[in-house]
């Protein structure tokens, strides 16, 4: 298995089973790795589960607007009433208590009321509670918890993956080829993270709370957990997804189909594409979707940068596109 550990140089050459071998090799490491990933995402589902949970809970609508929270939200908001009524009746029994006047019997009956009325306050939760996804099935709560360390899993894995990826097609790159083809590699991890990080920060939590707390007064607003999940999941891999939007562009670059003064010409045609595919990601309403769109412009003006830079350095350098004719001139100059 040691191809799959160090990647075949270009002038290696290999019979077809050799290949056959290599990719095997591989496909095993690669195995292993998402088994480890997910015993350890399983391991510490709790914390996954709290993590996805944060933005769904960070939805729960304030006490202070009981009349657009629903029923539940209403049912909840009155338990902190009673809560303080109970803690304020128990307060003045307290203070009957320590009256002179009293019996010893009555100072006594007085004393357990007290306690008693503040016993139940403290039983009611003293803010609303936050929301927290339901389960419908027998096996929801199982099932779930494995989806979710399963997709957790590939997205810890997902550097050595690629990193599996890019050494079973590195020797057919040429010297020249893999100086283009590396940095692309490189990039592809740290946008994919970027993009996750994105959309856990800046679009889980205001499109949760737009859709949750939308036309609630009419719903007892309840979230399956297998749908939030999903929901949340969903955006999160595409965010990371459509984040590698600059290494699609270069890479198209590379092989001289755009440059950055096509990408220049043609902005307004790519901002109604962008307003589309937007739209076409998890999350309908207009909150989701005007926030989708804002990384997507910015990552559309950053590649039209990158492309300048590459197509200047290709200029600098006398070429017409990366992928030069002459692969085994290795001394060429930067």
């Amino acid at each position: 298995m040691a191809t799959a550990i160090k990647p075949i140089g270009h002038q290696d050459r290999l019979t077809v089973v050799d290949h056959l071998d290599e990719l095997r090799s591989r496909l095993i490491v690669c195995v292993i790795v998402l088994a480890v990933a997910f015993g350890i995402c399983f391991w510490q589902n709790g914390a996954l589960l709290d993590t996805l949970n944060k933005p769904l809970k960070e939805s729960t609508p304030s006490v202070h607007h009981v009349q657009g929270n629903g029923r539940l939200a209403q049912a909840a908001n009155a338990e902190l009433v009673v809560q303080r009524g109970l803690t304020a009746t128990a307060s003045g029994f307290a203070a009957l208590a320590g009256a002179s006047n009293l019996t010893a019997a009555q100072r006594r009956e007085l004393t357990a009321d007290a306690a008693a009325v503040a016993a139940a306050a403290r039983a009611l939760p003293k803010t609303t509670p936050s929301r927290v996804p339901i389960t419908t099935g027998v096996g929801e709560p199982f099932t779930v918890t494995l989806t979710v360390a399963a997709y957790f899993a590939l997205l810890f894995s997902l550097p050595l993956l690629l990193y599996q990826a890019y050494a079973f097609v590195l020797p057919a790159f040429s010297p020249r080829e893999r100086q283009v083809a590396l940095p692309l590699m490189l990039m592809v991890p740290f946008l994919f993270l970027g993009g996750v990080a994105f959309g856990y920060f800046l679009v889980l939590p205001p499109a949760i709370s737009f859709l949750q707390n939308f036309n609630n007064t009419n719903f007892d607003v309840l979230i399956q957990a297998r749908d939030y999940y999903r929901f949340s999941i969903m955006v999160l891999l595409a965010m990371g997804l459509i984040f590698q939007l600059p290494v699609g562009l270069l890479a198209l670059d590379v092989a001289g189909i755009v440059n950055a003064r096509m990408l220049r010409a043609v902005w307004r045609y790519a901002v109604v594409a962008i307003a589309i595919v937007a739209a076409l990601l998890p999350g309908v309403d207009p909150v989701t979707t005007t926030i989708e769109m804002v990384p997507l412009l910015l990552l559309y003006g950053l590649s039209i940068l990158l492309l300048e830079i590459a197509d200047r350095r290709r200029g600098n350098r006398g070429e017409t596109a990366a992928f030069g004719p002459h692969d085994g001139d290795e001394t060429e100059g930067t």
